[in-house]
């Protein structure tokens, strides 16, 4: 456990930069500046040990912490960090430099001391249990399609990994890791720290889409693309440096902090009579994500507890903050359809035509991404299919249209034609030797946990 140690007295930490200026006697000699961090409050001698200590040795942290809200309630390094001696991730390097148990991983559990409805809410959303959804439906975690590199140095960044500590000694090929849905040592799932980046915690750094931005792009799931061609994004980048980004949860308005939305807004922040939640699953009717759009409580890899009727109505009271009802039901009308055209136009049909060929063993089932016409079929929903979706989702015509619909015609086209030579040829599709294979293909224990 840990636990809060209070002293009273007084701290002055001092960072020095020296600096370079003319002296009226000599006119190359140095000129100290000093930058003093004043920690002029009632803490405890142990936590006045850590802020000197890393002052010297971290300086950047301090920095950050000093300029936190955290810092001006007199949160210091021992309220987050201290651990219980029998706790899995204790540092055993520490110990020289003190005799308080600390722990270098701060939990969602550890948060949720003093942010218990926040740690809740993420807790039970799909960022918190993203590392188990990729380990339920990802080929390329369950057939093993990429190796231990490729995933610790691209799947395990944003989904997080499976932490392990052998007598306070981080693995390398699990750490550092800050991913959304990270297993912690303590059992607890998820990183604050993903959107909250540590020590200063800015809630105004949180609110920009560029938080989002660091997970949702590229050409599978280019959120913050999108978001930069819409109006939202221009307006977001026309204006956004004079918006009032550091308003208390609850206050922060639009129309008077922010002319437009921004990821948070739509899909956390409290506006008008729609409550603020840390659980993103929440405002969604449609699973875009997924290779058949369906709605986010039919989902099998993590069917949300929602009514997609009971979300949709908060989404559209968000829009409405700003928009007229006429105009957010068109916009919502708009999604639907273009949700059905691609699920009937595009997908069903792909997918039936790739069923066809395995049922006539022109395709084999060993392995998914062996086989030219199976990369296609994954590229077909994974990347412009989401586009397409995406787009419309978001307001981007361009990435709804060019890299979406008009994509997928070709992709389609394509497919069709493979397959159409391979039913002529009655010859089974050549297979490929994969490259960069041979990850583990079972998931660490806890990841799948029932829901």
């Amino acid at each position: 456990m840990r636990k809060n140690r209070w002293i009273s007295c007084a701290a002055i930490v001092t960072l020095t930069a020296i600096g370079f200026a003319q002296n009226a006697t000599e006119s190359k000699s140095p000129v100290v500046n000093i930058k003093e961090y004043r920690i002029d409050r009632s803490i405890g001698e142990e936590a006045k040990g850590c802020i000197e200590c890393h002052a010297k040795e971290s300086p950047g942290i301090v920095a950050d912490w000093s300029d936190s809200r955290h810092a001006h309630a007199s949160i210091t390094c021992l309220d987050c960090h201290a651990a219980g001696p029998a706790d899995a991730d204790v540092s055993q390097v520490h110990f020289q430099y003190g005799k308080t148990p600390v722990s270098t991983i701060v939990s969602p559990r550890d948060c949720s001391r003093c942010h218990p409805a926040e740690a809740a809410e993420y807790a039970k959303s799909k960022h918190a249990n993203t590392l188990a959804i990729i380990w339920k439906i990802d080929l390329w975690m369950n057939k093993g399609a990429n190796n231990a590199v490729e995933r610790m140095t691209g799947c395990y960044h944003c989904h997080g990994s499976t932490v392990k500590v052998d007598k306070g000694v981080f693995d390398p090929d699990t750490w550092p890791n800050v991913g959304v849905g990270r297993q912690n040592p303590d059992g607890s799932f998820g990183s604050c720290s993903s959107c909250h980046t540590r020590h200063r915690f800015s809630i105004a750094e949180s609110r920009k889409p560029e938080a989002c931005g660091q997970c949702h792009l590229g050409p599978d799931h280019p959120q913050v693309e999108i978001y930069d061609e819409s109006k939202h994004g221009a307006i977001y980048h026309a204006s956004g440096d004079s918006w009032k980004w550091d308003s208390a949860p609850g206050a922060w308005s639009p129309g008077v902090d922010y002319r437009a939305p921004t990821c948070s807004v739509c899909h956390m922040s409290a506006v008008r009579d729609v409550p603020g939640t840390h659980d993103v699953t929440e405002r969604l009717a449609w699973e875009l994500q997924a290779p058949l759009t369906i709605r986010p409580a039919d989902f099998a890899a993590f069917p949300a507890k929602t009514d997609y009727k009971v979300e949709r109505a908060k989404m559209e009271k968000v829009c409405l903050a700003c928009h007229s009802p006429a105009w957010t039901r068109g916009h919502f009308d708009h999604l639907d359809k273009a949700v059905a055209n691609y699920n009937d136009v595009y997908y069903k049909p792909a997918k039936a035509l790739m069923d066809s060929l395995y049922e006539k063993k022109l395709l084999s089932k060993d392995q998914p991404f062996d086989e030219e016409i199976e990369i296609e079929m994954y590229e077909l929903w994974h990347h412009e299919g989401r586009r397409a979706r995406f787009g419309a989702a978001m307001m981007a015509p361009d990435y709804a249209w060019w890299h979406g619909f008009y994509e997928l015609k070709k992709r389609s086209m394509k497919l069709e034609q493979m397959a159409s030579d391979l039913i002529e040829s009655g010859k089974p599709a050549k297979m490929h030797t994969l490259k960069g294979t041979g990850g583990e293909t079972t998931a660490p224990p806890g990841i799948l946990k029932p829901q």
